[in-house]
């Protein structure tokens, strides 16, 4: 099968964010300071991890599918969906809210696309719906980090 300009295009999105969770995730990875430090600096460890994993998966996938996987910092920097990551040190509580939102951007160019990738290839598909789930447990799991007990479910 050869992937259409629509199929390899959605696949790049994600590749581009991909990329660029990975790169913010070691900037603040490098840059948090302040309560549960280390916590959230192994996490961070976690995510940059399975980032990197799934942007390989999806450009293997790409080139599977014959079309051209694009990596170069030149292309992720002026097609990421995520928001310039801050320079300099990162209070903790503020780095999980940032790591959150870009989570969250990933995962909303997944959803973005899937239903066009689902029609041409349920196979890529389905490579999105494990990470979406990865990606979403891992927004709770940091995202709890600020969160206050109400009481509520």
């Amino acid at each position: 099968m050869k992937a259409s300009p629509t199929l390899a295009g959605n696949l790049q999105a994600v590749l581009t964010d991909l990329i660029e969770l990975h790169l913010q995730g070691k900037q603040a990875h490098w840059n948090i300071v302040g309560r549960n430090f280390r916590d959230l600096h192994l996490q961070l460890d976690e995510i940059i991890t399975d980032a990197r994993l799934f942007s390989d998966e999806t450009a293997e996938r790409m080139r599977a599918l014959q079309a051209i996987s694009d990596g170069r910092s030149s292309t992720v920097s002026s097609g990421t969906s995520l928001p310039e990551f801050p320079a300099g040190l990162v209070e903790t509580t503020d780095a999980v809210d940032l790591v959150v939102e870009r989570l969250n951007a990933t995962v909303a160019t997944m959803r973005r696309v899937h239903d066009e990738v689902d029609e041409e290839d349920p196979t890529s598909a389905d490579l999105l719906h494990g990470f979406i789930e990865k990606l979403e447990q891992y927004a709770w799991m940091v995202g709890a980090e600020n969160m206050k007990a109400t009481g509520d479910a």
